[in-house]
């Protein structure tokens, strides 16, 4: 298999760590959306990542569609997710809060790179903001609710993986919004998940360069 992107972002990191998890191998082609955007387009034309290659030689696309298949492959036994059920359904709605979290991060992130003085957008940087620090909080107050147990859902998850991904980033390209002293469930959180081996061997520090 073929990893494509870089680690620095959120969609791809989570990808990786599951793949670690798994035990499964796979080439890491840590192309970027911007310099490498052709290459990229050759298996996905709209020049996102993540993007895993099968062995087949069948391109996947977008983080939870690919998760969704590397669970089948390792079946259900494995999986990070179960196949149904209110844990499957919890476990989803935590992930597509923290993957929802990390895309605003990332708007919010192009819209301060991208546009400067009065072509940046007051009303889009405010309510990127607002969406943050609510599903932030939002997130604080669900994990606080389980601060007894080591996982999100008692045991390790997508969900996990999902928002620990997520934390990074937003601490990373945005830290007057990640608060850990207001939010120390979360803290706690990630900093249980970043040390794990799985998470520490697919890291790299935020760089943006367009």
């Amino acid at each position: 298999m073929i990893l494509i992107g870089q680690y620095d972002s959120p969609f791809v990191r989570r990808v990786a760590v599951a793949l670690q998890h798994y035990g499964l191998a796979y080439e890491h082609r840590p192309w970027s959306v911007w310099a490498d955007a052709e290459s990229i387009a050759k298996y996905n034309p709209l020049r996102r990542v993540p993007v895993l290659v099968t062995d087949g030689g069948e391109p996947l696309v977008e983080s939870a569609a690919i998760l969704d298949a590397l669970d089948d492959l390792v079946g259900p036994d494995r999986a990070l997710l179960p196949r149904s059920g209110e844990a499957r359904r919890a476990g989803l709605r935590v992930s597509a809060l923290a993957t929802g979290l990390a895309d605003k991060a990332v708007s919010l992130l192009y819209e301060h790179v991208l546009r400067t003085g009065e072509r940046r957008s007051p009303v889009w940087v405010e309510r990127c903001t607002a969406q943050i620090g609510e599903t932030l909080d939002l997130l604080e107050r669900e994990r606080a609710a389980r601060r007894g147990d080591a996982f999100w859902l008692g045991a390790f998850s997508h969900a996990d993986i999902a928002v620990a991904c997520a934390l990074r980033f937003t601490s990373e390209a945005h830290p007057a919004l990640t608060d850990a002293a207001r939010r120390p469930a979360l803290a706690a959180h990630a900093a249980r998940c970043e040390a794990l081996p799985v998470f520490a061997a697919v890291v790299q520090p935020l760089h943006v360069a367009v």
